[in-house]
């Protein structure tokens, strides 16, 4: 399966919730290790838990040079205080992040890509992004 593919299943997981995520959008993630999805996840109804983390959470050590594909840029800081799906990333050991769309809450808006690059990882943006920009056509980002 190609990055395209892997993008289209994220895509898919995320239609899933649309509409039922409260204030946050519906995020997909799929993992991929060996050629082999190894986690995957949705943002679940009222916005908890976020997709990265169930994905990472069902991957376990698989996660460890794996690719994760997302439909949105990660949160850099929670409003829980929690640990971010950025830093969850990071200490996973996924070793390449490939992004459809970027995010321009407060939460994320480039701090999630910032501390994944600062980390070593490869970051790619923008694959798929006008087809995953529809799921976010109606998202709300909060703003300070």
């Amino acid at each position: 399966m190609t990055d395209d593919d892997h993008m289209r299943a994220a895509i898919a997981l995320a239609r899933t919730q649309l509409g039922k995520t409260g204030l946050n959008p519906s995020v997909g993630c799929v993992i991929v290790a060996g050629g082999a999805v190894v986690g995957q996840g949705v943002t679940q109804a009222g916005g908890r838990p976020h997709a990265e983390e169930q994905a990472l959470d069902q991957a376990g050590e698989a996660a460890r040079g794996a690719v994760a594909y997302l439909t949105l840029e990660p949160c850099g800081q929670r409003s829980t205080g929690t640990a971010s799906c950025s830093e969850r990333l990071v200490a996973s050991g996924i070793a390449r992040v490939v992004i459809a769309c970027t995010d321009a809450s407060t939460y994320a808006s480039g701090r999630g890509t910032e501390r994944l690059r600062t980390a070593g990882l490869k970051v790619e943006l923008g694959l798929l992004e006008t087809e995953a920009g529809s799921l976010y056509a109606d998202y709300q980002p909060p703003r300070t």
